[in-house]
């Protein structure tokens, strides 16, 4: 099975959702849109899925053209994070229900229910009815609901958003399980880069309405073709600083200057940009290649065992996750420490010109 999208587009009242997008999607695959807010993900879907017809190009299911075939007709499922449940049937029926409309066995469908219900922590909850559920409970019978159903494709829309800490977790473990069992082609949207690597798979990049970037999740992460796939793939955002590279020397825009080593040395003169994740700014010195910025602090935050740091340096506003807990005052002065091998290099139009050497090593 495959589902191909052939320069499908959407526009909407003359503002465009997705521009032209070319994609093939293979059966028994795992394939996350990841992307902020408004970015394209559910207009993809709903794309994909039939509920709405593109404004240009073609949607085709191994081969065929079902650009105007109906939802009905296409063996969808879909799951959103504004669950959907039949508040008249009980958690059992609600989930057996796509089941019995195919005509699928007594004995199968009380099979698959349980086996279901006991992945998704709904077991002693299958005798009530969904308004008798909590929200993520909801939400975990839809979800049962559209994972029984044998689709060929199933769409996801952030369906693990309103459940806690402890489920969503677990859930992202075993999904990808589910999936390699089932066949069909999984289509999971979300807005966290630790999820995408969580599921693995393949991962699509959007922003604004673009695939970015389509390829093995891991991949993409490593290698991101440009800057804007970096920011995406980087919670908080990849950081950036301006440098010139000058015969053997780099220079900063800050004015660091320093010996082009590494993977600096190959670049021929002229503008780049330097990018690199939150997570490898350090407050003491890895190494002694290192690089050393001088940042005011802006404010931290505590997220348990790590420490977001807002910084500023020399006008760019960088953001560190360092490992502790660190109580800084604001407006203090901070030296952090880069490593060169979480370096990523771009070229003026933001296409990636060299990898960071840890990733093209990994």
């Amino acid at each position: 099975m495959t589902l191909q999208l052939e320069n499908v587009s959407k526009v909407v009242s003359g503002r465009t959702h997705i521009y032209p997008t070319d994609l093939t999607l293979q059966n028994g695959t795992m394939n996350v849109l990841l992307g902020p807010t408004l970015a394209g993900k559910t207009t993809l879907m709903r794309l994909m899925a039939g509920l709405d017809k593109p404004s240009s190009g073609r949607i085709r299911w191994n081969g065929e053209d079902v650009t105007n075939v109906r939802v009905q007709d296409r063996g969808v499922a879909m799951v959103y994070q504004q669950f959907i449940n039949y508040p008249s049937m009980t958690v059992y029926d609600n989930i057996a229900s796509s089941m019995r409309l195919s005509g699928r066995p007594a004995d199968e469908i009380d099979r698959q229910v349980r086996k279901t219900a006991e992945l998704m922590k709904l077991t002693p909850m299958l005798d009530r009815k969904p308004l008798q559920l909590s929200g993520g409970q909801q939400q975990r019978c839809a979800l049962a609901r559209a994972l029984v159903k044998n689709a060929g494709l199933v769409l996801l829309d952030e369906p693990l958003a309103n459940l806690d800490y402890k489920l969503r977790e677990e859930l992202r473990i075993e999904i990808p399980k589910i999936f390699e069992e089932s066949g069909s082609i999984f289509v999971y949207a979300t807005t966290e880069p630790e999820e995408a690597l969580l599921l693995g798979g393949n991962t699509a990049t959007l922003w604004e309405g673009r695939i970015t970037q389509f390829g093995p999740t891991l991949g993409v992460y490593r290698q991101p073709v440009d800057a804007t796939t970096a920011r995406v793939f980087s919670d908080p955002p990849m950081n950036f600083l301006p440098f010139e590279k000058r015969g053997g020397h780099v220079v900063f825009a800050d004015g660091l200057d320093v010996k082009a080593t590494g993977q600096f040395t190959a670049l021929a003169d002229g503008r780049y940009s330097a990018g690199f994740r939150p997570n490898h700014l350090a407050l003491e010195r890895p190494g002694p290649e290192a690089l050393a910025f001088d940042t005011t602090l802006s404010v931290s935050e505590l997220t348990g065992s790590e420490t977001f740091i807002h910084l500023d340096h020399h006008g760019q506003r960088w953001v560190g996750l360092v490992h502790g807990v660190h109580e800084f005052e604001p407006g203090r002065s901070l030296d952090v420490y880069l490593s060169l091998a979480h370096i990523y290099i771009f070229d003026g139009d933001g296409r990636l010109v060299a990898p960071a050497t840890y990733a093209a090593a990994a």
